[in-house]
Formats: C-alpha cells, sequence, structure tokens
C-alpha cells in the first residue's frame, strides 16, 4: 500500500499554507496525505490535497479552569489521533505548530512513529517549543531560532519556508527597476489590512517629494472602515491608487511591484525573498516573542528591506523611508538581488526530502 504522511497544523493560514505546500509535494511523490487539525483550521483548507481530514479536539486556555478544559480536550484529541493513526498505519507524521497540531504530534510520539516538526517563524512557538525535544527532526524556516533549546537547535536543518507554486514561480523572472516610468507600490497587511498601515501609507505616500509622488501607482489592502478614507487622500494627491480589502492575485501584484510595504510574518517574508522583492517592513508589536521582528530581519540584515518597529512609525518616517528608496536608482536593483541572495525556492521539495527521510 501506498504510505501515509500525516501532516498536523493549526487553524490559522501561518500555520496551514506552507503544510499544503508540503502535503503536494508529497502526493506527487506518490504518498497518501491525510490532514489533522481542528475545526478552525478547515476554513484555511478548501483546496489542501487530503485524502482524509481528522478533526481533532484541541484547546488552548489560561487560568485553572481554562488549562483544566483544555487539557481534556487534548487528551480526547490524542486518543482520537492514535485511533485514526493504527487504523491507517501513518508512516510519518509532521506538526506544523499551534495547539491544533499537538494531539496528533503526541499521539505520534506514544506510539513511537517517526515525527518531525517545521517552525515557520525565526522563534520556536510554543507547541513546538514543548514538542521539540522528543520528535525525531526539527526543520526550520530561518537561519535562526530563537527560544529553541540548545540541543534542538543543534539538530534542527534549515529548509526554508515553502510558498505556493505562484510564487515560487517568480524566483525565475528578472526584477526591472522603473527607471524614468511608473512606480507600482503594493501594500499588504494581512488578509483584512493592518490599520496601521491602512491610516499611514496613503499619507505618507501623499508628503513624498512631487517628482517621486506623480509616478506612483499603489496598490494598498486596507480595512474596510478605512477604504474611503484611504481612497480619498490618493485621490486628493493625485495618486493612482486601486484600494481593497483583500488581494487575490498576490503573485501577479507582486510580479509587477517595484516595493513591497507590509508585515513580517514568516510567509510574508519567504515570499518577499524567493519573489526577489524590495520592502518596507513594519513587524505587528504584538506578534508573540516579538516573532515577526526577528523574520524582519532576514531581510533587513541584508539590505533587502528597511524596517520600522511599530513604535517608530509616524507619515513622517514611513515618507522618510520610501523617499530614501527611491532617491537612488541603484537602490531598488540593489535590495532585490540581496532578497534573493537569501531566498529559498526550493523549501517544500526540501521539507518533503528531511519527511521522507525521516519516516525512513
Amino acid at each position: 500500500m501506498t504510505k501515509v504522511c500525516v501532516v498536523a497544523a493549526g487553524g490559522t493560514g501561518g500555520h496551514m499554507f506552507p503544510a499544503e505546500a508540503l502535503a503536494r509535494e508529497m502526493a506527487a511523490r506518490g504518498w497518501r496525505v491525510v490532514l489533522a487539525t481542528d475545526r478552525r483550521g478547515e476554513q484555511y483548507a478548501q483546496a489542501f490535497p487530503a485524502e482524509e481530514r481528522l478533526a481533532l479536539d484541541a484547546a488552548t486556555g489560561s487560568g485553572p479552569l481554562g488549562l483544566a478544559k483544555a487539557g481534556v480536550a487534548i487528551v480526547r484529541g490524542v486518543a482520537q489521533a492514535e485511533a485514526a493513526f493504527r487504523r491507517l498505519d501513518a508512516r510519518v507524521v509532521v506538526g506544523f505548530g499551534g495547539y491544533p497540531s499537538a494531539p496528533a504530534l503526541v499521539a505520534a510520539i506514544l506510539q513511537r512513529r517517526p515525527t518531525l516538526i517545521h517552525e515557520q517563524n525565526a522563534v520556536l512557538g510554543r507547541t513546538n517549543r514543548a514538542l521539540a525535544p522528543y520528535v525525531r527532526a526539527v526543520a526550520s524556516s530561518f537561519p535562526t531560532l530563537e527560544r529553541a533549546a540548545p540541543a534542538v537547535k543543534a539538530r534542527a536543518e534549515v529548509v526554508g519556508a515553502p510558498v505556493r507554486a505562484d510564487i515560487r514561480a517568480l524566483f525565475d523572472r528578472a526584477y526591472a527597476a522603473p527607471g524614468n516610468g511608473p512606480i507600482h507600490v503594493l501594500v499588504t497587511g494581512g488578509s483584512q489590512g493592518a490599520r496601521v498601515l491602512s491610516e499611514t501609507t496613503p499619507r505618507a505616500m501623499a508628503g513624498l517629494p512631487d517628482a517621486i509622488r506623480s509616478r506612483l501607482k499603489v496598490q494598498q489592502q486596507s480595512r474596510p472602515e478605512t477604504l474611503e478614507a484611504a481612497r480619498q487622500i490618493y485621490l486628493d494627491a493625485g495618486i493612482e491608487a486601486e484600494v481593497a480589502p483583500f488581494f487575490r492575485d498576490m503573485a501577479s501584484r507582486l510580479s509587477s511591484a517595484h516595493l513591497v510595504i507590509g508585515r513580517a510574518g514568516a510567509s510574508t517574508c519567504a515570499e518577499l525573498a524567493v519573489a526577489a522583492m524590495p520592502s518596507i517592513l513594519i513587524p505587528l508589536k504584538i506578534a508573540t516573542d516579538d516573532h515577526q521582528r526577528l523574520n524582519a530581519k532576514l531581510l533587513t540584515d541584508v539590505s533587502a528591506a528597511e524596517m520600522i518597529l511599530e513604535d517608530d512609525l509616524t507619515v513622517e518616517a514611513m515618507t522618510r523611508a520610501v523617499a530614501g528608496v527611491f532617491a537612488d536608482p541603484a537602490r531598488l536593483p540593489a535590495m532585490s538581488a540581496a532578497a534573493r541572495s537569501v531566498a529559498i525556492p526550493d523549501a517544500a521539495q526540501r521539507l518533503a526530502d528531511l519527511t521522507e527521510a525521516t519516516a525512513g
């Protein structure tokens, strides 16, 4: 029978998207793929290439009562996973973090099945941190892996962050600087657009020197409540702009952009590197363990990106950063080449290789 790979991922896009990339690669190699998640994860799994989905009980909580309830849920989830793994004869279980991945990994460890975790961020997440000492292999997206025990860090293998196929294709194109033509700026901020970017970026663009502002073509994700205000600011400043709550065709927009302004989630940083895209990053201040600031260092350390901390973000600071990037015609091509230098475009293949090696 075809071997079974169980992919266990938490209920956020940051966990589910790289899990989906691995699942597609494993399926292409002839493996049967089973997805283990909770009910939250289902909203990100419509196109997940799994022949079966295990909805395992899982929870997190705070305070004595919340922790007790979470413990009961996890015990139930572990029992559900153990029964499913015996039925499926799971050959390997790969966890991508988030508390919904815990029951599947604990069950696999108890049954002595091959196990692997992949950490998307530059900081080892709490679930992965707890389980890393007990799994057979640890994979990371970034060369740095903060909050990991020395023994875990020593055996972690850097494979990169798997990206979607349409983003991967951008690695093979040449970055085209704007020259004397239009300057295309893409502003992201998560699926709903970050409020701080929605409110700050339009005013910052409006404050740019005329020679830059007259050439701008902006595509910006914005929170629904700030859409009209952002559109009006761009209109008053004479800047051609498309402002919307969400962009689905991100690969095509990246392919035509000259600069990206956005947050520093793990997937974002990986995609910017693979797409060889210059960027200005504003890490989410409340991100657990300050992981977005550490993610951004992958790009800022090689001068592929500028970083503005949220506490330092003002309209004037954003205007200075954007103007500084565009002031020197050689700056954008240099930033693009630096981003490409830290990209790992074959991350899905590397992670699949490690998965197969771990399975034995």
